[in-house]
């Protein structure tokens, strides 16, 4: 309830934005009198694509209902009685309405409920400078809100003086046609006597003679207002194409950044909201600027007047083409990208999304979608506007979507469901590239008209690059090429141009938000861990960050060259350790139990000055998914002294049949984890009860 508080605060254009969003897809009084209710449930855990999650909404639906109809039950009084009828109605309108859809239901709350946050969040930071986030995102919106003032403004200036040259042109025609009614009436003169012909004749001459001046004065009158109007349409279109320079190329691309870098686990890209908002009204003032611009044109056609202003609409009208055509094309975007890596014969979904379709009423004749699986060749000739059509590198099934518009919160999208990859070409491949670094796209594209077919658009967009795979042993190298181009890849890049080195730091930023993501911890990877992974990459011995700062790691020594004396690449090895993780040991590398990333003298130096029996947890040097118990005892062989013992690696296999925690507790001989605690305070509650155990383990297979 405290969100409804906070919203019934807010003022002006703000105040505006929440009222528009209800009506009679969602009355306000329900907002206002089950506020409560409605803030206390789970809607984010619906996912409005799976329809497996209609059952829940369906439970909300009929919840709402329930509590609309106790609420009524509920009310006493003369007011009561009103009341109570009016909610009686929203319940069995509401019910009415989304019980063939209750999926609706919950995209339309979301929809309100995250609108509501916003407009709270925008209105706090307004309030109170400084307390935004420290990207500085409340004055960025608070320059782009100024400048569609500044729009709005100059849009309605020039909507006034087009009034006032209309009524001028409306008035100087008016004139015009006098003076040739006066013309008229002088040709006529000639047939009636010539007394009476010349007393007539001089007042119908000075009349003409006045009104020919008068109207050689307007025309030049008009002329300026036209060529003013032209030069302040001018100024307009300038400040709208750089505002949708600022929102387009900044703000979209931004988010388009972030969506990249989500699919590497970093955060989510944020909601798109705000960025349609800006959009669609980008779009409605482009729009009354091309409007008012026909009508211009419309004017100039009504009276010729030679002069500088037909060329300057023509501009105008280009231009302004121009920018319509551009927001247009750049706002057809992939809401929700498929998946990177894109298994084939498997069923997989996407959505893409118009920004300002909704805006252009596009909907009133659906579009429908195709999308095209294409190669990385393919992309580049594509973006040269070479002429690809029917070029694909595959076949996808179910690869034809109708948009459809969303009235409760205004957005036209396509959902593609159930998608699936049948059969993908490959491109003869050169050197040492194989499968799993072929790039490939999926290209979604579309055709509609707006303004009554005055404009049609054809457009495209491509996916985020996916490497398409036929086996499940392919998945570990080829998200070592979706993670490098996710990384680094440039904007504006020539598909899917990527570095083939990088400086350390780079990869340790993008190995870190993986392994946060993967294993959904947020104990990340430390100094001292990122230090051992660049002693295994570089097969360096130097313990010192500051010596790997400079030092560039390339794409071979990456995932391409095996690490010395192994079969296996760096990034396999550190995949292996992520799925390792999440699959089995998240909960031990929560608590901090597990080291990891310590080689093997590395764990003997650290255990060699600790008491018998102290242990720790190492990731295996020698196998990938492995990790290894070290721990410190007396040398059977040798009275006196003692040593570093280590287990044969553990890894998923074992750890599906008993867990890590379980073979712990069988090893007697394993005490304190390191530095010094003992073992049952970390692991104890991690063990299977005592009924439940299996035998302990009887031969444990361990190497020096």
């Amino acid at each position: 309830m405290a969100l409804w508080i906070q919203a019934q605060q807010l003022q002006g254009d703000a105040l505006h934005q929440m009222q528009s969003l209800y009506g009679q897809h969602f009355p306000i009084e329900v907002r206002h009198y089950l506020a409560q209710w409605l803030e206390a449930q789970l809607w984010d855990a619906i996912d409005l694509e799976n329809q497996q999650d209609e059952f829940k909404a369906k439970r909300l639906l009929d919840g709402l209902i329930q509590e609309l109809q106790r609420k009524a039950e509920h009310q006493m009084g003369e007011d009561g009685f009103l009341l109570k009828i009016k909610l009686g109605h929203y319940a069995t309108q509401l019910k009415s309405s989304y019980d063939p859809c209750p999926l609706e239901l919950v995209r339309c709350v979301k929809h309100i409920l995250y609108t509501e946050q916003r407009l709270v969040k925008e209105a706090s930071n307004a309030s109170s400078p400084g307390s935004g986030p420290v990207d500085g995102t409340p004055q960025r919106y608070q320059q782009i809100n100024q400048t569609f003032e500044e729009l709005r403004v100059m849009t309605q200036d020039t909507e006034n003086d087009l009034r006032k040259l209309q009524h001028s042109q409306e008035y100087f025609i008016i004139q015009y046609q006098e003076s040739l009614r006066i013309q008229a009436q002088l040709s006529s003169l000639a047939s009636i006597p010539p007394a009476e012909r010349v007393q007539r004749e001089s007042g119908l001459q000075s009349r003409k003679s006045t009104l020919e001046a008068w109207l050689t004065r307007e025309a030049n009158t008009l002329q300026k207002y036209r060529q003013e109007l032209a030069e302040k349409h001018q100024r307009t279109l300038a400040l709208l194409r750089k505002q949708q320079t600022v929102i387009v190329d900044d703000e979209l691309i931004q988010w388009k950044r972030r969506q990249q870098l989500a699919g590497n686990g970093g955060p989510s890209e944020g909601g798109l909201d705000i960025l349609q908002a800006w959009c669609e009204k980008l779009a409605d003032m482009i729009w009354q600027n091309r409007q008012q611009i026909r009508r211009v044109e419309h004017l100039t056609q009504q009276l010729p007047i030679p002069g500088p202003t037909e060329e300057l609409l023509t501009d105008l009208n280009a231009t302004v083409t121009d920018i319509i055509s551009a927001l247009v094309t750049s706002t057809f975007i992939i809401e929700k990208q498929p998946p990177q890596v894109l298994k084939t014969q498997t069923k997989f979904s996407a959505t893409v999304r118009l920004l300002v379709g909704g805006k252009l009423n596009v909907h009133m004749n659906p579009p429908q979608v195709k999308a095209t699986i294409i190669s990385e060749q393919q992309a580049k000739a594509l973006l040269k506007n070479e002429n690809t059509r029917n070029d694909s590198s595959g076949e996808i099934l179910n690869n034809n979507c109708v948009m459809e518009y969303h009235q409760t919160t205004g957005t036209l999208s396509a959902h593609f469901r159930t998608m699936s990859l049948k059969r993908i070409k490959r491109s003869d491949r050169r050197g040492a590239e194989s499968v799993t670094e072929e790039k490939f796209t999926v290209l979604f594209e579309s055709q509609f008209s707006v303004g009554g077919n005055e404009l049609v658009f054809h457009v495209k967009t491509l996916s985020l690059p996916v490497v398409v795979i036929v086996h499940g042993s392919q998945d570990n190298n080829a998200t070592a090429t979706v993670l490098w181009d996710n990384a680094f890849s440039e904007t504006g890049r020539v598909p899917f141009v990527v570095p083939d080195k990088v400086l350390w730091p780079q990869l340790c930023e993008a190995l870190n938000m993986k392994y946060k993501s993967e294993v959904q911890s947020d104990r990340g990877l430390s100094e001292d861990n990122l230090v051992f992974l660049a002693q295994k990459a570089f097969s360096s011995s130097s313990n010192n960050t500051e010596d790997y700062c400079n030092m560039t790691i390339t794409w071979s020594q990456f995932n391409r060259e095996s690490l010395p004396g192994r079969n296996f690449t760096f990034w396999q090895w550190f995949d292996g350790v992520i799925e390792l993780m999440k699959k089995h040991l998240k909960s031990h590398w929560n608590d901090g139990a597990i080291l990891g990333f310590l080689n093997k003298q590395q764990a003997q130096d650290m255990l060699m000055s600790k008491p018998n029996g102290t242990f720790l947890l190492r990731f295996s040097d020698s196998e990938i998914g492995g990790i290894t118990i070290a721990w410190v005892a007396e040398n059977p062989n040798k009275a006196g002294e003692r040593m570093v013992w280590n287990l044969m690696p553990f890894t998923t296999k074992d750890f599906s049949i008993r867990s890590l925690a379980d073979r712990i507790s069988d090893l007697n001989h394993l005490l304190f984890l390191y530095p010094s605690q003992p073992k049952e305070e970390v692991f104890s509650r991690y063990c299977t009860p005592p009924n439940c155990m299996h035998s302990k383990t009887d031969l444990i297979d361990y190497h020096q």
